[in-house]
C-alpha cells in the first residue's frame, strides 16, 4: 500500500513541543465536547434540519424471538459437521434465514422515497448496541447531518440485539433513547454477532430500497474509523450515481481461513473453493446508488456468507461488477515517519478515511484537520 509522503517543515524541538501541546489541548477539549450536550460544532459547514420520522419510537417491550424460523436440521448430515466450531455450526443451521423483526425504524430518514433523490450521501455506519461512545462520537464529528457544499448528508446506525440475554433488555432500552434523541437508528432482531454482519448488510439494502431509493452514494462502514466526509463528499461529486462505483481497500487472491482458531475460520462444507472475489475490506467502502441496487439484486440469489465484505463480493461478481481500489483508504493504518506525531493532523487532512480510531481521537482529529491555521507544507491531493 503506497503511503502518503508530505514534504514536511524543518522544526525545531520548541515548535515540536509547542505543537504536542497543542495537539492535547485539542483532544482534551474534544473529549469535553463528546461528553456535552448535543449542540452545533464547531461551524465550517451550514447544518441542515433533522429529518425526522413521521412516528416516535415506541417504548422497548419484552425482546422479540431472534430466532424466527426453524434450524435447518439437514446439516447434521453433513460430514464432519459436529467436529465445527460452534459458530459455524449455527451459521450453517440457520444460514436461510432472512427475515427478523425491525425493532428501531427511521422510515421518513431521506424525505421518503420520493424525497430521497435529494439526499447525496447517506452513511451507514455498522455498531454493536453497546457501543454507545461510538455513536455518539461519530454524531459530533464526520457522521453531522449537515449540507456540505449544498449538499444533504444522513445518517444511520445498523444494529441488531446483543447475543447477551441479560444485557439484551438494557441495551435495547438505551437504543430506545437514542433513537427518541437521534432518531438514526436501524435495529432488526437477530443476534448481533461477526457471523451476523452479512444479515446487517442484506437488512439494510432492502430497507435502502425501500425508504431510500434515491440516495445518491451510500458509505458503510465500522463504528471505529475516521472518516473525512468533506473529501469524501467532494471526491463523489466527480462520478455519476448512476454507473457503478465501489470503492475502497481492495483484497483480491485472497481465500478461507481454514484454522478453526481465527475468527474468520470459514470450513470446506460451507465454501470449498480456495479463492475469494474481489472485495472491498468491510471498514468502510463507498459505493453509488447503482451499485447498490445490483447488491440487493443480487443478494436475493446468493446463499448468506459468515464474512458480510466477502459477500458484498460474491454479489458483485454476480452483477458483472468489480471493486476499485482508492489510495485514500486507509484500513491498514498510515504510514508515519520514524519520531513523526501518529496524530498529527497533517497525514489524515487528504484522505477518505481511516481504520482503529478512539472516540476522543475521532474528536481530536475532526477538528485538527478543519483549523484554518493548520500548515502542512505541501499538499498532497489523492483524488
Amino acid at each position: 500500500m503506497a503511503p502518503v509522503r508530505l514534504c514536511r517543515k524543518i522544526l525545531t524541538p520548541w515548535h515540536h513541543a509547542l505543537r504536542k501541546w497543542g495537539l492535547l489541548t485539542v483532544g482534551t477539549l474534544g473529549l469535553c465536547y463528546l461528553l456535552s450536550p448535543t449542540v452545533s460544532p464547531w461551524p465550517r459547514s451550514s447544518p441542515s434540519p433533522t429529518l425526522v420520522s413521521s412516528t416516535a419510537p415506541t417504548p422497548p417491550k419484552a425482546l422479540p424471538n431472534i430466532a424466527p424460523c426453524v434450524a435447518n436440521a439437514s446439516v447434521q448430515n453433513i460430514s464432519g459437521f459436529n467436529e465445527l466450531p460452534e459458530q459455524s455450526r449455527d451459521f450453517m443451521s440457520y444460514q436461510h434465514c432472512r427475515t427478523f423483526p425491525q425493532l428501531l425504524n427511521v422510515p421518513g430518514k431521506c424525505g421518503g422515497p420520493k424525497g430521497s433523490s435529494d439526499v447525496f450521501l447517506l452513511l451507514a455506519i455498522k455498531s454493536s448496541p453497546a457501543n454507545y461512545d461510538r455513536r455518539e462520537a461519530i454524531r459530533k464529528t464526520w457522521g453531522q447531518q449537515r449540507t456540505f457544499q449544498g449538499l444533504q448528508i444522513r445518517r444511520v446506525f445498523l444494529l441488531g440485539v446483543s447475543p447477551n440475554a441479560r444485557d439484551a433488555t438494557k441495551l435495547n432500552r438505551l437504543l430506545w433513547h437514542e433513537q427518541r434523541e437521534h432518531h438514526d437508528m436501524l435495529q432488526w432482531g437477530f443476534r448481533d454477532t461477526f457471523f451476523n454482519l452479512t444479515l446487517k448488510q442484506l437488512l439494510f439494502h432492502s430497507w435502502l430500497l425501500e425508504h431510500c431509493p434515491g440516495a445518491r452514494f451510500i458509505f458503510n462502514g465500522d463504528d471505529d474509523i475516521f472518516v473525512n466526509t468533506d473529501n469524501m463528499v467532494s471526491f463523489a461529486q466527480g462520478v455519476p450515481s448512476e454507473q457503478h462505483l465501489m470503492v475502497g481497500q481492495v483484497l483480491v487472491n485472497t481465500g478461507p481461513i481454514r484454522n478453526p482458531a481465527s475468527k474468520y475460520f470459514v470450513p470446506k462444507q460451507l465454501m470449498p473453493s480456495e479463492l475469494y472475489p474481489p472485495y472491498c475490506s468491510g471498514g468502510g467502502m463507498l459505493m453509488s446508488s447503482f451499485t447498490a441496487h445490483a447488491i440487493h439484486r443480487e443478494a436475493q440469489h446468493i446463499a448468506l456468507f459468515p464474512i458480510d465484505d466477502v459477500y458484498l463480493g460474491m454479489c458483485l461478481e454476480r452483477a458483472g461488477l468489480v471493486p476499485t481500489y482508492h489510495n485514500g483508504v486507509r484500513l491498514a493504518g498510515i504510514y508515519v515517519p520514524h519520531r513523526s506525531d501518529p496524530l498529527d493532523p497533517c497525514y489524515y487532512r487528504e484522505l477518505l478515511l481511516v481504520h482503529r480510531f478512539a472516540p476522543y481521537e475521532m474528536a481530536m482529529m475532526w477538528h485538527a484537520i478543519r483549523e484554518p491555521q493548520l500548515s502542512c507544507g505541501r499538499e498532497v491531493h489523492i483524488f
